[in-house]
């Protein structure tokens, strides 16, 4: 007889043979730096971008209930208006996490016979989220204004335009310009996922469409309290009747426990903090690293705090993250599934935590890695 796991063994195989095998690495994250073993790294791997540190925020009994039977607490309400505030909508609904954000709104607003048209760098959340509506969905070439409307161009009830602010692995920025007109001129309903531009880009950390000068033009908003802002959670943000409409049908909303309220204060206080400071370095450290990765020949397009390192090989990828961490940087290989095969990366996450040592002391770690892998 078989083994009943056999397959598993036979996948398991697969992967690794494919150079693509992952493992958790226990670590202890503190500040600028994390702890593996007994080694201290610089972390170039956090999206705690703006570094705004721990609260004091005593924990209080947790509700363990779901939001609509006795888990919503007070402070959810406090924390939802300056949200909603914060990216220029009516109301707004917390999550217990980002990707729960995107599922529970991307699978309710498109029904069948609408369209969603999605962006082919989406994050896997975005994507999940889609195949969970009955909606017709079509994906349009990353950025690619010409592609996006002559997909506008097909006839449906109604058309979802879905894109994120800051690309996830890429680090550019999503051409909201640009996207906003085409939404109005085909009556599409815009969907941002900006949770790597909150709190980071824009006047006041207002996000990706603040930047650009379109944030009122978006119809909803989804993004993360985890990154930028350093918290937990994710949020929607939008008219009334979408967030009502999400109270009353969005199964990942409705079926599951609510977010801590201790976490809830935790994000209030950080949202109500002075970020601006931590911003400002944010973007000074920005600079500081693609300046200096240029210096050592890399290619550096990205205008934001994630910086990718394209190193392509899979293998080459483990080994030139094994040589970083050799050398005192923890910077972590991304591989097939989350970028296309042959397309591996190094991507640098780039934060306010960071000191100018530590930028230029990572940045020669990465000249002599350059050199040795023939990437520069």
């Amino acid at each position: 007889m078989k083994p009943k796991f056999g397959f598993i063994r036979a996948r398991l195989q697969d992967i690794k043979k494919a150079d693509l095998y992952r493992r958790l690495v226990l670590n202890r994250v503190a500040g600028p730096y994390i702890i593996v073993g007994k080694k201290r790294l610089v972390n170039l791997s956090s999206n705690d971008y703006l570094g705004l540190g721990a609260t004091k925020v005593s924990q209080a009994q947790l509700q363990s209930s779901s939001r609509l039977v006795a888990g919503n607490d007070e402070v959810f309400s406090r924390l939802e208006s300056k949200l909603a505030r914060h990216k220029y909508q009516q109301a707004a609904l917390v999550f217990p996490t980002g990707y729960m954000a995107n599922l529970g709104i991307i699978s309710i607003l498109p029904q069948k016979g609408d369209l969603i048209l999605s962006d082919e760098l989406n994050h896997a959340s975005i994507i999940d989220s889609c195949k969970l509506s009955h909606a017709r969905k079509m994906i349009y070439k990353h950025n690619d204004m010409s592609d996006l409307e002559n997909k506008l161009a097909k006839k449906n009830k109604r058309k979802f335009v879905i894109t994120e602010g800051i690309f996830s692995m890429n680090g550019d920025f999503s051409k909201l310009k640009d996207i906003t007109k085409l939404c109005m001129q085909h009556n599409a309903i815009l969907i941002l996922d900006d949770a790597h531009g909150d709190f980071v880009a824009g006047p006041d950390g207002r996000g990706t469409g603040a930047r650009l000068g379109v944030a009122k033009k978006i119809d909803v908003y989804i993004s993360s309290l985890s990154k930028g802002l350093g918290a937990f959670g994710g949020y929607v943000a939008s008219r009334n009747e979408v967030i009502d409409l999400a109270v009353n049908t969005s199964r990942p909303f409705i079926y599951t426990s609510a977010l801590p309220n201790f976490l809830v204060q935790a994000a209030l206080d950080k949202l109500s903090s002075r970020r601006e400071q931590k911003r400002k370095k944010l973007w000074k450290n920005i600079e500081l690293a693609r300046k200096g990765l240029k210096s050592c020949g890399y290619n550096i397009d990205s205008q934001s705090q994630i910086i990718p390192i394209i190193i392509g090989n899979e293998k080459k990828a483990v080994e030139f993250g094994r040589y970083l961490f050799a050398n005192g940087i923890y910077a972590q290989p991304i591989r097939y599934p989350t970028v296309e095969h042959g397309s591996a990366r190094i991507r640098l996450s780039i934060t306010a935590w960071l000191s100018s040592y530590d930028i230029i002391r990572s940045i020669d770690v990465f000249g002599r890695a350059g050199k040795k892998f023939g990437i520069t």
